[in-house]
């Protein structure tokens, strides 16, 4: 049996069918070869014997029928009669006896049917003579009746006994050929019956033995096959799978083997990463709760925020609002001061052109003083010279005292004139100094001026950038809240598919622990489960965790009118649940 092990299924079914086929092929052989002998036995019979019987037959019943018409002929007493038994005696003498002859004659097949043929056609020619006078003589009518009676008796009679005899030898001969083959046809027929007898029994007798070695051989293994794998099929994979041998059996436990340990192997992983996901997927539901309650205080923040920024973004419109009205109203200003500006300019000019004619006054003052002062001395000169004329100088005195008088008087007044002037002088150059540091000033408060008119310009500028960039804000927060609120639905739906994994993940953990392996003990009661419904429930938990969970309706009233925006890109594959619970911590 052993040995058998080491020949592969193939070759041995080749070596017993081979040696099947050479059985079969020898049963055949000789089948064939007795065959041959029997159908060469029948052919023998078929082409020589009987036809030979057969047309021995025919001769002999041709010469007894020309026999009994030559009777015929001799005992009939009327011509017709004779006639007639003439005439069918003739045809069988001339034509149907010679065919039959002729036809014999062709069939015989050895020396001593010939010599029987010789005898009998000799014999046969010896009748025919003797035939001959016995028709002569009865033609003779009643006269020689008596004579034809006795000669068909008697020399015709004796004649064709003679003919007879050869031809009884000849069917006698051929009867004895044809028993001798049929007999030797027998002989070959049992022989061969016996021969292909024996090699059956020993074919049945070698397949049996070929069968049940061989099915053994194929079985055994194959048993042991069948029992690991329904070992391991009930979950224990301690089997110790032995394989002996290099035929497919071999082969196939040794695939067992290779298949258990790998199991072993596999299982082991399964149920430590089975184990880790559960407790990475706890972790998960953990760190999706805290996650939940933080992203709906976030979302209540960022409402509030939202609210918040609406409230400024009113503030800041208002202030843009008033921006514009103060840039409007600097713009007024600065075009007012400007204006000012100016007029403090021409007033400048004006107060110059006046220190100008106060002083062209002034010089107008000196001279008339000066006229003034010549006038009195003159009038001094002309009271002098009135005073030496005595009585003709007094009218010229007095109008000389006059004039003097006048002089003196215009004089006082061009002092007090001059003294105004000049005080009025200091006052306007006074006055054009303030004017000038009053337009100096109104330049500054001009240039000032415009640049608050630019400062709130620039103000204004940027209240407006301000409130298209708090509208943006305002806008973003909005979009920031809308995705808060669908980031705490979907954190609700990973909530709930993370509860839903743990679930599955202890259900895993559970399938798994029925698995048997070298070193662990067989936890609870899934030792007894039967392996189908370990197949099954496994099966039931990865169609479970491949199929998604349905998640509840997020209870948000602003997630249905961001049902269109974009959906939030899918998380990246968690870390392995081994890391311990620092990495939840971080949410």
């Amino acid at each position: 049996m052993n040995s058998l092990r080491q020949l592969r299924i193939g070759l041995r079914l080749s070596l017993a069918f081979g040696a099947m086929a050479l059985l079969i092929v020898l049963m055949g052989g000789i089948a064939v070869l007795k065959m041959g002998t029997i159908n060469a036995s029948t052919e023998e019979i078929a082409t020589n014997s009987l036809p030979s019987i057969r047309a021995l037959g025919e001769i002999n019943i041709a010469m007894n029928a020309a026999r009994r018409f030559s009777l015929r002929h001799a005992l009939e007493i009327e011509a017709t009669g004779k006639q007639s038994a003439e005439r069918s005696r003739d045809e069988l003498v001339n034509t149907t006896v010679p065919q039959a002859l002729a036809t014999y004659e062709k069939l015989i097949s050895s020396d001593a049917e010939r010599q029987h043929f010789a005898d009998t056609n000799a014999a046969w020619q010896a009748y025919i003579a003797a035939d001959k006078e016995l028709l002569a003589m009865s033609n003779q009518g009643e006269e020689k009746a008596d004579l034809a009676a006795k000669l068909a008796i008697g020399p015709a009679g004796q004649a064709f006994a003679k003919v007879l005899v050869p031809l009884n030898k000849a069917i006698e001969l051929n009867n004895s050929d044809a028993h001798n083959t049929e007999q030797h046809a027998r002989a070959t027929f049992e022989a061969a019956r016996n021969t292909l007898l024996a090699i059956a029994v020993v074919t049945v007798l070698l397949a049996v033995a070929m069968a049940v070695v061989i099915t053994r051989s194929i079985t055994g293994p194959l048993s042991e096959a069948v029992q690991a794998a329904n070992t391991v099929a009930q979950g224990d994979l301690t089997a110790n799978i032995a394989a002996e041998g290099r035929d497919e059996a071999a082969d196939l436990l040794r695939s067992l083997k290779a298949m258990n340990d790998q199991l072993q192997q596999v299982v082991g992983q399964v149920r430590s990463s089975s184990e880790n996901i559960a407790t990475g997927s706890a972790q998960i539901a953990t760190g999706n709760a805290d996650l939940s309650q933080r992203t709906e205080e976030q979302a209540a923040n960022l409402e509030e925020t939202a609210a918040s920024m609406e409230e400024l973004t009113a503030t800041v419109k208002t202030s843009a609002d008033t921006a514009r009205q103060a840039t409007q109203l600097a713009t007024a200003a600065c075009g007012a001061a400007t204006r000012g500006g100016e007029v403090v300019g021409q007033v400048v000019h004006t107060m110059d052109e006046i220190t100008t004619s106060s002083r062209k006054i002034g010089d107008i003052i000196g001279t008339i003083d000066g006229i003034a002062f010549q006038t009195n001395i003159l009038a001094l000169n002309a009271a002098v010279e009135a005073a030496r004329a005595g009585e003709q100088g007094r009218g010229f005195a007095v109008v000389a005292g006059e004039v003097r008088t006048l002089a003196q008087r215009s004089a006082e007044a061009a002092r007090e004139i001059k003294q105004l002037i000049g005080t009025s002088v200091e006052k306007v150059e006074t006055g054009s100094r303030l004017v000038a540091d009053a337009g100096a000033q109104m330049d500054d408060i001009v240039g000032q001026v415009r640049r608050v008119a630019d400062l709130i310009s620039e103000i204004s500028a940027a209240a407006v950038e301000q409130t298209s960039g708090i509208g943006q804000v305002n806008n973003a927060i909005g979009q920031l809240d809308q995705v808060t609120q669908q980031n705490a639905a979907l954190v609700e739906e990973s909530a709930a598919a993370a509860d839903s994994l743990k679930q599955q993940a202890k259900r895993m953990v559970e399938v798994v622990s029925a698995f048997k392996l070298p070193g662990h003990s067989h936890q609870g009661s899934h030792a007894t489960t039967p392996a189908p419904a370990h197949v099954r429930a496994a099966a039931e938990v990865l169609r479970q965790v491949a199929r998604p969970t349905p998640a509840p309706r997020p209870a948000l009233t602003s997630v249905s009118s961001a049902a269109s925006a974009p959906r939030p890109a899918a998380p990246a594959p968690m870390p392995p649940a081994n890391h311990g619970n620092d990495d939840w911590e971080s949410f």
